[in-house]
């Protein structure tokens, strides 16, 4: 099926949105050819499909990729594989909140979970975190409104290792 014009303007338009973020990070080591740009506008577009969402304006792409470009985790060799799976994980995750959460909401939870929590990990990121989350949202919490998205910490499933108690344990050894 050939692309309408419209499609083919907001097609371009994320295009050079995409390109115009190098602008900012190249200062972390992190930039995007124009064939990698593309890539990550047309998997954008695939997703969407399957998402069976729309977009409009300038889309999500950019706001990932500032978002995540001051990453611990992500470094030029994976950049570009990193943005496409975060774009994938945001448009599901969009779907599961029943849009209950803003794009920035999202965004920011995706971000403090994935340095803080997740170390990292893209499936722990998506099947821990964020469908805890996403539960709790749709179950009617809504103090995620008050933080945007910040410090909602508490719905990792998984028990932190804590120093104070490991300090009392060794001590309890001797």
């Amino acid at each position: 099926m050939e692309k309408n014009f419209l499609e083919l303007f907001t097609q371009k338009n994320q295009l050079a949105n995409v390109m115009a973020t190098n602008k900012v990070t190249e200062e972390f080591g992190l930039t995007l050819t124009e064939e990698e740009a593309h890539q990550l506008v047309e998997a954008g577009r695939e997703e969407l499909k399957k998402q069976q969402r729309i977009e409009f304006g300038e889309g999500i792409v950019s706001k990932i990729i500032f978002a995540f470009c001051d990453s611990s985790y992500i470094s030029q060799d994976n950049f570009l594989d990193s943005i496409m799976r975060l774009q994938e994980i945001f448009f599901l995750f969009k779907n599961e909140s029943m849009d209950l959460l803003s794009d920035d909401e999202l965004l920011t939870f995706m971000r403090e979970q994935f340095e803080e929590i997740c170390f990292g990990d893209f499936d722990y990121l998506e099947s821990t975190c964020l469908d805890t989350f996403v539960q709790t949202v749709r179950a009617g919490y809504l103090g995620f409104k008050r933080s945007q998205g910040k410090g909602e910490c508490q719905h990792d499933a998984v028990q932190r290792w804590d120093q104070n108690l490991y300090t009392e344990a060794l001590m309890n050894q001797f």
